[in-house]
């Protein structure tokens, strides 16, 4: 039985212990070796003090410490607290401070970085560095530890006792407007997460799957934990250029790639090798609405990869995908509820909308995050009584409520119409920033584009399009507004385009669309 995360790494090291669990570069552990490290990186962070339910902040890119860190930790009976390497460091540090983590592991680059801003971090007890040795300022409060000490193989077995509702997480959410906000997770939503998963995506044993996404984004660590409780390969890689993206998936005969549409709009620019793209069976998108021009594309380069279109939120993981076989009738659509998981459209008093209604997408099940840490005011807020459920029941379910304005089709499909914060009022009339942005991609014009609001006096707010050049294209804003005039309502039509060299991103891939509207704003 899978009750807590480590679980699915040492069932399937019972099951397949000889089999690639996990490649970094040139080398590869087997699921046996990946346990045993796992329970040695475990036994060697209880001797470093920590308790069960103590936070362990990893601070580091993609490698095989990575993820033993964070195997280890739930060994031991700790919570990882995974943070993107891209951070800065007082962004590092505030992670630190708000989730209180007793250990801090890192590498020696990134610990130079760190250092001065870890001189404010009261809780950190221990620093493990791996890679060249350190020492701490005679004045800091922890103490320094190499990594060697921390993952010595002269493990003692261990007796950590716990449920699968117990924390096993905390995932930080990009704090663009303010302070990043961590989402705690369980066990349970972790285990069940990856087999939920796993299932509509059919992993197995034969499946290689690249984890291209940053493992701090709860799409980019479902694909290591749906790989590992499939028994697949899970290859590492840490994202440069798109070019080593196709490179990889050649080396390593690459099944299964997850992105988000930024990613994928670069990726289909590349040149596709046979050896690259043939043995790939899946493709799926997640964190945003793909183009339907990329996703044309990308059926192009990949003919026999079967295409997932999946919508999830780090307060439920996952939520839902569309099955491939409705992809030529629905393109616009998100799908259905993943298994084991219920996802409702709801007005504004809790009722349930009619088909074709625009309503909040509320998602319940057993993958619903345990709420926000340290913050009860933003976790009433957005964890809520879960609507639709018998009167007579007399314990409370929580569920959470998106934030994400979506429609359901008489079929019980799924429709992202826009985040409820994202909506552009203009004229009386709600616009959908992607509906904007979706002709702005057909057009062929623009590599990225990002529709957004800004206030205007007269009509409440006038809507501005940021874009990206093509690389073989003319910077020639007027074609694309005439080409936008003629698929568009006119209360539609930007006011103004706007070209950029680049768009700026938040650390999961994702366009910041708050940076922007603050810079257009000024």
């Amino acid at each position: 039985m899978r009750s807590q995360l480590h679980d699915i790494v040492a069932e399937t090291s019972a099951r397949r212990p000889d089999a690639p669990a996990l490649t970094y570069k040139d080398t590869t552990l087997t699921y046996r070796e990946l346990w045993d490290r796992s329970v040695a990186t475990g036994a060697g962070l209880k001797r470093l003090g920590l308790e069960r339910g103590n936070r362990v902040a990893v601070y580091l890119d993609k490698r095989l410490e990575t993820l033993l860190s964070i195997f280890g930790a739930s060994v031991a009976g700790g919570v990882f607290v995974p943070v993107n390497p891209l951070l800065r460091p007082n962004q590092v540090g505030y992670i630190v401070d708000d989730c209180s983590a007793r250990i801090l592991i890192t590498s020696a680059e990134r610990f130079d970085q760190l250092e001065d801003r870890l001189a404010d971090c009261k809780s950190i007890e221990r620093v493990v560095v791996v890679g060249a040795a350190r020492s701490a300022r005679p004045d800091a409060r922890y103490q320094i530890v190499h990594w060697d000490a921390v993952a010595s193989s002269d493990a003692e077995p261990l007796d950590v006792r716990g449920v699968d509702l117990d924390m096993a997480a905390i995932l930080y959410t990009s704090g663009s407007t303010g302070r990043p906000k961590g989402v705690v997770l369980s066990h349970r939503n972790l285990v069940v997460g990856a087999e939920s998963v796993g299932r509509y995506l059919a992993n197995d044993e034969h499946d290689v799957i690249l984890a291209a996404l940053p493992l701090s984004f709860d799409a980019g660590f479902s694909q290591v934990t749906t790989g590992f409780s499939s028994g697949a390969h899970v290859v590492l890689m840490n994202y440069l250029l798109p070019g080593d993206v196709v490179r990889l998936c050649a080396k390593h005969g690459v099944t299964g790639l997850t992105c988000v549409p930024p990613l994928w709009i670069q990726l289909v620019d590349q040149r596709w090798t046979p050896e690259a793209s043939r043995s790939l069976r899946y493709f799926a998108n997640t964190g945003g609405r793909m183009p339907k021009s990329t996703l044309d594309r990308l059926r192009t380069i990949f003919p026999r990869a079967k295409p997932f279109l999946m919508y999830g939120l780090t307060e439920a993981f996952r939520s839902t995908y569309l099955d491939p076989v409705e992809v030529d009738r629905r393109p616009d659509s998100i799908g259905k509820a993943i298994p084991n998981a219920e996802v409702l459209v709801v007005r504004d008093d809790g009722s349930l909308c009619d088909p074709g209604e625009e309503g909040e997408l509320v998602h319940r099940g057993p993958l619903v995050a345990m709420g926000y840490w340290s913050d009860p005011e933003r976790t009433s807020e957005r964890f809520r009584p879960a609507p639709n459920r018998d009167d007579g029941l007399c314990t409370t379910e929580l569920a959470v409520f998106s934030g994400d304005v979506v429609k359901r089709d008489e079929d019980g499909f799924l429709y992202f119409v826009g985040r409820q914060d994202e909506m552009i009022k203009t004229s009386g009339y709600r616009v959908s920033p992607t509906e904007i942005e979706e002709v702005a991609y057909d057009t062929g014009l623009v590599r990225d584009a990002v529709a957004m609001g800004v206030d205007d006096d007269r009509i409440g707010q006038a809507v501005v399009l940021v874009v990206t050049w093509m690389a073989d294209g003319e910077l020639d804003a007027a074609a694309l507004l005439d080409e936008l005039r003629r698929q568009l309502p006119l209360y539609m039509v930007p006011r103004e385009v706007v070209v950029r060299p680049d768009l700026p991103r938040l650390p999961t891939g994702k366009f910041d669309r708050n940076l922007l509207r603050r810079e257009l704003s000024a």
